[in-house]
């Protein structure tokens, strides 16, 4: 439920109307992600932190949009923002 739209305040023989208009903030980030070594076999993680808790996210490798699976995991919780690269391997980089 949005907070914007019409108030009115009422005394029975009068009212007021006035309209709230509530502009979002982007979506920025507080902490980026930093370069990830990992030795072959190993799990992979990158982070970042966001602006804004809960914001849609996508995660990429290259053009790729990254989908939950055996090999990738993500995380969102509030503002941190999570990927796990399981098992990685040469073609992971």
């Amino acid at each position: 439920e949005t907070d914007a739209g019409e108030y009115t305040c009422d005394t029975g023989d009068q009212q007021t109307t006035a309209a709230v208009l509530v502009k979002a903030l982007p979506v920025l980030f507080k902490h980026w992600l930093k370069n990830e070594e990992v030795e072959e076999g190993r799990t992979a993680v990158l982070r970042c932190e966001l602006t804004k808790p809960n914001a849609p996210v996508e995660w990429r490798k290259g053009d790729k949009v990254l989908q939950p699976s055996d090999k990738y995991e993500i995380r969102q919780e509030g503002t941190r923002v999570e990927l796990f690269i399981y098992d990685a391997e040469a073609q992971d980089a």
